[in-house]
């Protein structure tokens, strides 16, 4: 029988249909795939640390999705097959699934979180690691490889495995960072007293977040929302970039009046803020936030972020913090393999982060950690709140661009990541040609994705950036101005565009 699963791999991530539902979409996540998939990963585990496969122990958890508890059994089979110990940790988040290879009460060789992250629910997926972290684009296309060709049993039995405290373990790590931290002398057991912070989990596996840390440290957490995990996701998508998860968070916060809000993605890699007036603290500004909550302790690192970040905020993070700004390309693993390598060159880097709320510190093992993150913003909102300040004052000095906007152009030629290349070589030539320089285009460089064109004329003042997409055929664009309108830009590039294989 010959297998292609290479349609499952999403970068360094697995994820497929799970259910049926989708137009156009077949199902092709079931059990016999996490089964293979699993006796891959154990196979390429066994290889990376010279251990048999029957002496590694995994651990295996998931988010709210509607399909985990199927996939979690064939993954638990699967580790029955070559005798592998296992534990279930259940509803987890997926920072805490790679804990597990780190907490001493775990010690796992390699851990699987069942999570399609923010997608439809009708979709699924694996996300993988070891005690070095999230595995790479290569790793995930060899443990394919080994799962295409595996040797299944005639009879799978099912595999009865132990329960496992993960996120107890996980949330009184975090628990402790706050005590630790907050250091308060008045409530020292519960340093979040008189702070009220709303949470919106978006039906994911954020909930613990508020009842397990928040609120056992005194925090008010009325208001909060969508904390039961609900795979169908009723209310939103479990999305900090979605706006209606954004607009939806920000009504809470003012409705109750907190002090500030904080919202999760399904598996809680990535969360956003919003300050008590309801302002979001969202993609350019979760970035500075970020940056800033470090800036004292690392003064001169080197902070790396995506490709789409502003001008604005570069001023931020070198001028107002006295860091360095690297802007690297779309993709966490990216970012975050780009920290590591400045790091293992001499260049200090302490943090890699994407506007989408993918943030990773030095600190916590290059970790993209949501809730993390939302525990190093709770403790500075609770060291302010002690001197009658608010979350907003660390952001005072940000400035915004007036209008940002992205478009998303399909390709219409099946060889489309070549087309892609030709179209950005022919942007290039455009911006540095008669017609370009004419509209006061200048390249920006040096640049690590896509083409970036600043504009600066009469009528606009601002930047544009197009690149292609990680996985599908689309040529997304990014435009930002401080002067002017993006349409004046969209009309300038239409010219060029306009006359290509591309579809808005």
């Amino acid at each position: 029988m010959s297998l292609d699963y290479s349609k499952l791999q999403n970068g360094s991530d697995i994820r497929g249909v799970a259910l049926p539902g989708e137009e156009g979409k077949a199902v092709n996540l079931t059990r016999t795939e996490a089964i293979r998939l699993t006796l891959g990963f154990a196979k390429w585990l066994a290889e990376k640390t010279g251990k048999e496969t029957k002496d590694l122990k995994f651990s295996v958890g998931h988010d709210s999705r509607l399909t985990a508890g199927e996939l979690k059994s064939a993954i638990c089979d699967a580790f029955g097959i070559i005798g592998a110990e296992v534990i279930d940790c259940g509803l987890a988040s997926t920072p805490a699934m790679f804990m597990s290879t780190i907490f001493d009460e775990y010690s796992c060789d390699g851990a699987i979180m069942i999570t399609a992250s923010h997608l439809p629910f009708t979709r699924n997926g694996f996300k993988y690691f070891d005690k070095d972290g999230g595995l790479n684009k290569p790793d995930i296309t060899s443990i394919i490889r080994y799962a295409e060709t595996a040797e299944l049993p005639d009879e799978i039995k099912s595999n009865e495995v132990p329960k496992a405290s993960l996120m107890t373990t996980y949330a009184n790590h975090l628990k402790k960072m706050i005590v630790d931290q907050v250091n308060s002398k008045t409530c020292h057991d519960k340093p979040l007293t008189g702070l009220k912070i709303v949470v919106d989990a978006g039906n994911g596996a954020g909930g613990f977040y508020a009842r397990d840390i928040l609120e056992p440290l005194g925090a008010d957490v009325t208001g909060s929302q969508f904390l039961e995990p609900d795979g169908s996701f009723p209310n939103h998508a479990p999305n900090p970039e979605d706006k209606k998860a954004m607009a939806s968070i920000c009504k809470a916060v003012i409705d109750n009046n907190a002090d500030f809000g904080l919202i999760f993605d399904t598996d809680v890699d990535r969360s956003s803020a919003v300050d008590g007036a309801g302002k979001e603290i969202n993609r350019n500004a979760i970035v500075a936030m970020a940056a800033a909550l470090i800036a004292k302790e690392y003064p001169g690192t080197t902070v790396v972020t995506d490709s789409i970040t502003s001008d604005q905020l570069t001023d931020y993070i070198e001028k107002c913090l006295g860091l360095k700004h690297l802007r690297f390309k779309r993709g966490y693993k990216n970012v975050i393999n780009k920290s590591m390598e400045l790091n293992a060159a001499g260049i200090d880097s302490q943090l890699a982060i994407e506007t989408s709320g993918h943030a990773a510190y030095k600190e916590n093992y290059f970790l993209d950690d949501g809730a993390y993150l939302a525990t190093k913003i709770v403790i500075k909102a609770a060291q302010l709140k002690a001197s009658g300040a608010a979350l907003n004052v660390v952001l005072e000095s940000l400035e915004e661009p007036i209008e940002s906007v992205e478009y998303r152009f399909g390709i219409k030629r099946e060889d489309f990541s070549n087309y892609a290349d030709q179209v950005l070589d022919g942007l290039k030539n455009w911006a540095e040609g008669k017609e370009g320089k004419e509209k006061g285009a200048s390249l920006v460089e040096p640049n690590y994705e896509g083409v970036r064109i600043n504009f600066k004329n009469h009528e606009v003042n601002g930047w544009c950036l197009l690149r292609k997409s990680l996985h599908d055929p689309q040529m997304p664009l990014n435009i930002e101005v401080t002067e002017g309108s993006c349409q004046i830009i969209m009309d300038y590039l239409m010219e060029y565009l306009g006359s290509l294989d591309l579809k808005l």
